[in-house]
């Protein structure tokens, strides 16, 4: 159980801004994430990949048939579906209120979705919570990652096990290309990548319709150390960290993610 569960429930206000296409809001997320054009760019995630994970993680926990997992962050929810046909009751969370009205449309007796800030804890406790594919890191405060932390142990119930799969940072700006531009169904997305304050910057900028766009994903890069940092002041136990996600060890600069399980 975590140290804050015993503390009790630190409730946040949401700070959502208003959704511009053409601008920028002070939670980049909120408005990126919540466009169709976040969807094209990404619409060729591996799903192999995504349900390799699913079924190696939730063996490795030995979850009950039964077990109730919230998937935070979720998108459009193909962890969420997948972890459901496994045959699990799961509840997708994300902020995107466009990402959950796609994913709504697989919704059944068993399989459930929300829009949902990650920095509040949930009534519902979980035998397992995941957050995946570096959902996490993207707050303008510091701060507000170890709030999220926070509000993922307080959602789990006494046996439950939380699992981040980030980014290996190391690795990640190791490799990190500068420059690339990829065409997804005829927009031609110019990307840069750089590293800045502690951050990993993508700036991406495109056409379409006539209209100029341009967005920018900041992520913390976070490290094993940093995890463990914030974990030790949220009252949270890592258990194991593995390094891809056919769950072997991991190694600080040739492992393709960071993975970790707590409670």
């Amino acid at each position: 159980m975590c140290l804050n569960q015993i503390l009790g429930k630190n409730k946040l206000i949401l700070r959502l801004h208003s959704m511009n296409m053409q601008k920028e809001t002070n939670n980049w997320f909120a408005s990126w994430f919540d466009t169709p054009y976040y969807h094209i760019l990404y619409k060729d995630r591996d799903y192999e990949e995504a349900q390799l994970f699913m079924d190696n993680i939730t063996q490795y926990l030995n979850l009950p048939e039964d077990a109730k997992i919230l998937d935070l962050a979720c998108g459009k929810g193909r962890h969420s579906i997948y972890l459901n046909q496994l045959g699990y009751d799961v509840t997708g969370a994300d902020l995107s209120e466009n990402s959950i009205a796609i994913a709504s449309k697989a919704a059944n007796d068993k399989l459930h979705f929300t829009v949902h800030d990650m920095r509040e804890p949930f009534e519902q406790k979980f035998d397992a919570i995941f957050n995946l594919f570096t959902s996490f890191g993207y707050f303008e405060n510091d701060s507000d990652n170890t709030v999220t932390l926070k509000a993922i142990c307080e959602s789990l119930n006494e046996y439950g096990f939380g699992v981040i799969d980030f980014m290996n940072v190391n690795k990640v700006i190791k490799n990190l290309i500068p420059e690339e531009t990829k065409t997804v169904d005829g927009i031609d997305f110019y990307i840069k990548r750089y590293v800045k304050d502690n951050h990993i910057f993508k700036e991406i900028d495109f056409e379409d319709n006539g209209k100029k766009f341009h967005f920018t994903e900041k992520v913390k890069a976070l490290t094993l150390e940093d995890f463990e940092g914030m974990m030790e002041e949220a009252g949270i136990y890592l258990l194991d960290i593995f390094g891809d996600y056919k769950l072997k060890k991991f190694f600080k600069n040739e492992s393709e993610r960071l993975i970790m399980v707590f409670k």
